[in-house]
């Protein structure tokens, strides 16, 4: 049984959001947090631990988006739209 606010509904901004992130593969967001934990640790190793910490630091986010990403995908407003 699913619980949904029948009253809820999305502001333009999210709708554009979620139809322009909808397209973007899941595995977009994996790929980019395990990237930003590549060029992180090259960075450490070449001595810029400044800039290591600042790149590391993007992986977090980009598997947020990912998760945001799936969320969108699975009960965004276009699966809402869609039923009856």
């Amino acid at each position: 049984m699913e619980l949904q606010n029948e009253s809820h509904n999305e502001g333009k901004v999210a709708r554009v959001i979620e139809e322009q992130t909808s397209k973007l593969p899941s595995d977009t967001f994996l790929w980019a947090s395990l990237a930003s934990m590549g060029i992180s640790l090259t960075l450490k190793c070449l001595g810029h631990r400044h800039n290591a910490l600042f790149v590391g630091q993007w992986a977090a986010p980009f598997l947020l988006l990912g998760i945001y990403n799936k969320i969108v995908k699975t009960q965004g407003h276009d699966q809402q739209d869609a039923q009856p």
